[in-house]
């Protein structure tokens, strides 16, 4: 019987290298689970923690404890999640005879709909410049506007455009392949301007020597451009042109799938497009839209002005 610690290692190697999670992930699934085994070891005052004798009454006193430590309710619900997938996990591998997780009661949460970007903001957002950046900064602008106009035009994950290789993009069909959740393929559609700024983006670095890497986007010592690094940019052009607290590159996915279904799209379109495994998820984006109907209705319709 294996202990609690080493089941945990073996899962967070199976979402690594079976379901291609990132590494962000990795860390906070380890994170959530040691912070379960921690409890328990000192609940029972012992480090020898089977997965197979952990009860439901161990997992609920767990969250009660974390509801005790002032967590919120959506820290108390994602360490939730954790374990549920940790336990259908084991049960599956055999390691656990049934599932203590099985109608593990969290708090209820309040939906929060995404932040996005008007059309012209993100006009605006492809329109900077910073006139402090001398000639020799013209690469470095190229790839950040490239990676604004690919991150908008397709819509991908943050963790999907870094792992971005050349050999991703077909300019000629207008397409680019990522690899998503799950190892899961998708094929694209890109939009003729974020081509043109890609385009522009590989020719200024085709200028230099000895770079070996299939990256398309790399950071200043040529290895590929982290997830982390491209979130950051992001942020600094999004904090430029918009003052949402919330300010991620999850804001242009949004605004991708958001503008989309302004424009007439289908939503299966859009939910395939965003690599979306369940409807569900992708119908968060018809309440955006349908709240911003209603605002027009409401100050349009002569019969629904007060």
């Amino acid at each position: 019987m294996q202990k609690l610690e080493i089941q945990i290692d073996h899962f967070l190697s199976y979402l690594k290298t079976e379901k291609n999670v990132s590494p962000n992930t990795v860390i906070s699934y380890r994170s959530d689970l040691f912070d379960l085994f921690q409890y328990l070891k000192e609940k029972r005052e012992s480090v020898q923690i089977h997965p197979s004798r952990i009860k439901r009454n161990d997992l609920r006193d767990f969250l009660v404890n974390l509801k005790q430590r002032d967590l919120d309710n959506r820290s108390i619900a994602r360490k939730a999640s954790v374990i549920r997938s940790f336990f259908k996990f084991l049960l599956r591998e055999g390691k656990v005879k049934s599932n203590p997780s099985s109608y593990l009661l969290t708090p209820k949460l309040r939906k929060f709909l995404p932040e996005i970007l008007t059309v012209d903001e993100m006009k605006t957002l492809f329109e900077l410049k910073d006139p402090s950046l001398l000639e020799k900064e013209k690469l470095w602008i190229l790839r950040d506007l490239a990676i604004l106009e690919v991150f908008y035009s397709t819509g991908m994950r943050l963790n999907e455009l870094a792992q971005l290789d050349l050999s991703s993009f077909d300019f000629r069909g207008q397409t680019v392949r990522v690899l998503g959740k799950g190892k899961k393929e998708r094929i694209i559609p890109v939009g003729r301007k974020a081509l043109q700024a890609l385009g522009n983006y590989l020719k200024e670095r085709s200028k230099l020597s000895f770079l070996e890497d299939e990256a398309v986007f790399i950071n200043k010592s040529q290895k590929r451009l982290s997830a982390r690094s491209i979130s950051r940019l992001v942020k600094k052009y999004l904090s430029k042109i918009t003052e949402k607290k919330k300010i991620s590159p999850h804001v242009i996915r949004h605004s991708f799938a958001t503008h989309l279904l302004d424009a007439g799209a289908d939503l299966l379109a859009v939910k395939e497009l965003l690599g979306h495994k369940k409807l569900s998820t992708t119908q968060i984006y018809t309440h955006v839209t349908m709240d911003r109907l209603k605002k027009v209705y409401k100050l349009a319709h002569p019969r629904a002005k007060r």
